[in-house]
């Protein structure tokens, strides 16, 4: 069996879940796992000086949690959750026999490059990015639970971003950094292919070996 996990990493509302729910089904046999259903309980978070709970630290993660489930996919592909619609083996491997060893993980989040265990089990790393203004006009539309106090984005999540973002290219190499301004279709379009050229190389070495 040959597996394939990709991290679609980025900056908040900066069009990682719009990718991933792209992605999935023309994927042969692909799982999802969202770094954002690992948020501690909100008591667990720690509040800053100006009353900010620091969502956007890795410690507001539970990450073991997180690795565990990465871990069970790694350990047994078949028997995790995988997408329904795996149409996509035949556009890939044009009906060879071996296509339905591949197995495919995306793993999605906004600091998945700055957790070494996470950041070393991917083959292939993205990450969306968009200005400023854009990403805070974006925020602005979204609804949290808990809601963004005012001053939030200004005095939290993007300071943090470009802390986190120093960080993780000290941690990470061989990231692809795309443009979350382009149009969705593109975005999806030169990610898919990208992928789709690692499965090729991986389906050649299934057939050589068979």
């Amino acid at each position: 069996m040959k597996t394939v996990i990709v991290g679609i990493g980025g900056m908040t509302n900066s069009g990682k879940t719009t990718l991933t729910q792209g992605l999935q089904p023309l994927l042969p046999h692909c799982s999802v796992i969202a770094q954002d259903d690992f948020f501690k309980p909100v008591s667990e978070v720690a509040v800053d000086e100006n009353g900010f709970r620091q969502y956007d630290v890795i410690d507001a993660l539970d990450m073991e949690a997180m690795m565990k489930r990465v871990y069970s996919w790694v350990q047994d592909p078949e028997g995790f959750q995988t997408s329904v619609q795996d149409h996509a083996i035949a556009i890939l491997c044009d009906d060879q026999d071996g296509a339905d060893d591949v197995h495919v993980l995306i793993v999605e989040g906004f600091l998945l490059y700055n957790y070494k265990p996470l950041e070393e089990v991917f083959n292939r790393r993205y990450f969306l990015t968009v200005p400023y203004e854009e990403c805070k006009r974006r925020r602005s539309t979204r609804i949290y639970e808990p809601p963004d106090p005012p001053g939030y984005f200004d005095g939290h999540v993007w300071p943090m971003y470009l802390q986190n973002r120093s960080e993780m290219q000290e941690v990470a190499k061989n990231i692809v950094y795309l443009d979350g301004t382009k149009a969705e279709e593109d975005i999806l379009s030169q990610v898919y292919n990208d992928i789709k050229r690692e499965l090729e190389k991986l389906m050649e070495l299934v057939f050589m070996n068979v």
